[in-house]
This record gives C-alpha cells, sequence and structure tokens, in this order.
C-alpha cells in the first residue's frame, strides 16, 4: 500500500479508537444531571439500572396490560378492602401503583414517584388524604417515606395540597408543570421535586405556530432553562427534573439540569452515541444572572395562566388523559374482580 493509503487507514484507526474510548452520551449526561427512568416496566428499569424512577397512570395501565405483571395485579385484588365494589376497585387501584412502585424501590437506589388520582387535581384535602394513604400503603410494604415521591398535578390547589404535605414530611413531586409561575408557586410551597414538560411544551408550539424548532431555541426546552436559572438565582431548593421528551437532541440541550426523566426508547439511544456532549445549565452560571425575584399568590397563578394558552390548554388535557387513564385501569380491575 502507498503512504497516502497508509495516512488514510491510520487517520480512519484513530477515529474508531477515538470513538471507541469516547464515553457514551448517556454517560457524559449522567456526570453532571442525574438520570431517571420514566417508566413502570419493571425489566426495563433492571437493565437501565437509573438513579430514581418515575410512574403515572398512563405508565402503570400500559404495565399492567402485560401479563407477565398479572401476579401484582392478582395480588392488589385480592388484599382490596371496601364496603362496596367501588370502594373496592378504587383500593386496588391504589394498591397496584403502589405494588409497582415497591418492586422499583427494589431495583433504583433513590426515588420512586407515584401519582395521586388526577381527579382530585382541584381537591386539597382529597389529595392530602391519598398521599397520606399511598405513603401507608408503601409503610404496609416496608418502603418509607423518604424513598417515595407523591406526584401531584400541578393545579392552584395541588400546589396548596404539597404545601401541607411537604410540612407533614411527605415528599412531592409536582407534575403537569408547563409555565414559570406555576414553577414559582410550587418553589414557594417548598416542594421537593417539579416536573417540568418539555416536549408537550414543543408539541403545542408546533401545532399552533406551524413551525419547527431547533433544540436549543425549543420552547421546552428555554422553559426548564428559565426555571432552572430562576431557583439557582434565587436559592431555591425544589429539585428541576425536565420531563416528557420527544428526543434524544431535546433532552442534552437540557444537560447540567438537576434531573431529567427519560423514557427507555431516549436512554438506549443515548447508550448508542458518543457525540460529544456541552454541559447547557449551570448553578454557578445562574447565580450571576440578572433576574427579577416575583411572588406568586393566587390571583397572580390564575392570572398568569390566563395569560399562557399553552400552559392552560396542556395542564387541562394532561388532567384528562390522566383520569382517562386511571378509569381505564379501574374498568379492567373492575371486570377482574367480577370474574
Amino acid at each position: 500500500p502507498s503512504t497516502a493509503q497508509l495516512g488514510g487507514w491510520s487517520r480512519e484507526y484513530s477515529q474508531q479508537h477515538l470513538q471507541a474510548n469516547m464515553p457514551t452520551c448517556r454517560e457524559q449526561l449522567a456526570k453532571v444531571t442525574k438520570i431517571v427512568a420514566d417508566t413502570g416496566d419493571l425489566d426495563s428499569i433492571r437493565s437501565l439500572q437509573p438513579e430514581d424512577a418515575t410512574t403515572n397512570p398512563s405508565l402503570i395501565l400500559a404495565a399492567v396490560s402485560d401479563p407477565k405483571y398479572s401476579a401484582l395485579v392478582d395480588e392488589a385484588i385480592k388484599n382490596a378492602k371496601g364496603a362496596t365494589l367501588e370502594e373496592k376497585v378504587s383500593d386496588a387501584t391504589d394498591r397496584l401503583a403502589v405494588a409497582f412502585g415497591t418492586e422499583i424501590t427494589k431495583i433504583v437506589p433513590g426515588y420512586v414517584s407515584t401519582e395521586v388520582d388526577a381527579r382530585l387535581s382541584f381537591d386539597v384535602q382529597g389529595t392530602i388524604a391519598k398521599a397520606h394513604k399511598t405513603i401507608a400503603l408503601y409503610a404496609e410494604k416496608g418502603v418509607p417515606k423518604e424513598r417515595i415521591l407523591i406526584k401531584i398535578a400541578s393545579t392552584w390547589e395541588g400546589i396548596q395540597a404539597a404545601q401541607i404535605l411537604e410540612q407533614q414530611g411527605v415528599k412531592c413531586n409536582m407534575t403537569l408543570l408547563f409555565n414559570f409561575y406555576q414553577a414559582v408557586a410550587c418553589a414557594q410551597a417548598k416542594a421537593t421535586l417539579i416536573s417540568p414538560f418539555v416536549g408537550r411544551i414543543l408539541d403545542w408550539y408546533k401545532a399552533n405556530e406551524k413551525k419547527e424548532y431547533s433544540h436549543d431555541e425549543d420552547p421546552g426546552v428555554l422553559s426548564v432553562k428559565k426555571i432552572f436559572n430562576y431557583y439557582k438565582k434565587f436559592g431555591h431548593e425544589t429539585i428541576v427534573m425536565g420531563a416528557s421528551f420527544r428526543s434524544v437532541g431535546e433532552v442534552l440541550a437540557l444537560t447540567g439540569c438537576d434531573r431529567l426523566t427519560i423514557s427507555p426508547a431516549l436512554l438506549q439511544e443515548m447508550d448508542k452515541m458518543n457525540d460529544e456532549v456541552p454541559v447547557k445549565l449551570q448553578s454557578s452560571a445562574a447565580k450571576t444572572m440578572d433576574l427579577q425575584q416575583v411572588f406568586v399568590d393566587e390571583k397572580k397563578f390564575r392570572w398568569e395562566m390566563n395569560q399562557d394558552a399553552m400552559a392552560t390548554e396542556k395542564l387541562a388535557e394532561g388532567v384528562r388523559k390522566f383520569a382517562a387513564d386511571i378509569n381505564k385501569l379501574e374498568a379492567i380491575i373492575r371486570e377482574k374482580m367480577g370474574k
């Protein structure tokens, strides 16, 4: 072979060698951000080995439809308590969410998030009662409350419930969060963690503005960046965990965020990628930013939500969808109980 050919081979070998020794995108992300698995599928969690895991009614519904989890479903039904069929169905549904969560606590070292019934999204006392029941069911299975985050929709009522629960020692994960003022209200309530949604914000803008966005101008990414910078600037301890991602690019545009909850499919994709992952969010940089502090009371919250069509529509749609999935879950359980 000629010298030129040898040079070409040598360059190619160096690039391949470099690529092989480069950490994967997921490994690079994990150095600066805690990675959370967004799934109720126990096998996926086992193979991905994340720090934490998040579930919701839609993910539990998907898992329940899988025959491999029939033992968990049967156990929840067998232990269900209640004077009427409907009370038993409701109790079995709660037990089932906790059964999945308990299995997940055996796999991940950190938090497991379990969602409160979305139909309680405008009921402060109902949310508090359901949260305490969930914590009690976990205690029956030997899982301490420190391992559990109670997931609550970021309605005004949900945030008030979270404030009381946090004072009572129950940690909360505020979900269906689409708007900066929702995030500020959650920080004021001293919620343990928020889950600002990224992909669903992008979905709305793409549908309504009829345009495409690069990852760095993605409205969902910009929303989380604004919240992260505000929290770090003003010393809020609430954890920022970006959620609902549509692509790996969207995930990596938030490298440096406290936590990111990511679907198994995107985590697997990142395991196969070796691109360089620059850090996009840093507490130290946020602290030097010129930002104005705001205070959110109920009037401010409702007005700012009213002025934000995307957040208003997406919050309502999210609550409806989770409520519909709980209804479907209860229908499956009701049918099994009737047999």
